[in-house]
Formats: structure tokens, sequence, C-alpha cells
């Protein structure tokens, strides 16, 4: 298992996320949800996806970041 992530700083790790191809190009990423809590903890992330405009959703361990402000629709 990688261990890079843990090494930065939480306010870089949030940054990598929304530097990502995906994410500038409105799409989705994930991350997994022990990371998260671990690295920058849950209310700064929520905080942030607030502050954008995003909306994520809890999966298992993982959490689906949605990178643009349009509305979620459970499909099925």
């Amino acid at each position: 298992m990688n261990q890079m992530p843990h090494l930065l700083p939480p306010d870089l790790w949030m940054q990598r996320i929304f530097d990502a191809k995906a994410a500038r190009e409105g799409q989705v990423v994930r991350r997994s949800v022990r990371d998260l809590e671990m690295i920058v903890g849950r209310e700064a992330f929520e905080r942030e996806i607030r502050r954008r405009g995003y909306h994520a959703v809890l999966n298992g361990d993982q959490v689906v970041i949605f990178c643009n402000n349009e509305p979620i629709r459970l499909w099925i």
C-alpha cells in the first residue's frame, strides 16, 4: 500500500483532490474515507465541498466527490 498521501499536509492533500484532471473537468473523483478522516478530517472536508458547491456520496469505504454543482439523482 502506498503511504505517500499520509506524508502530505492536509491542505495540500485536499488541493490535490481538486487539481486532478477529472475534478478540473467537472467529473468525479473518489478517496478512501479512512485517508480523508485521518489526513484532513470530515468537518474540514465537508466545509470545502460546500464552499465549492459540490456534492459527495459515501459508499462503503469510499467517498465519491461530484466536482460540479449539478443535482444528484439516484438512477437505480
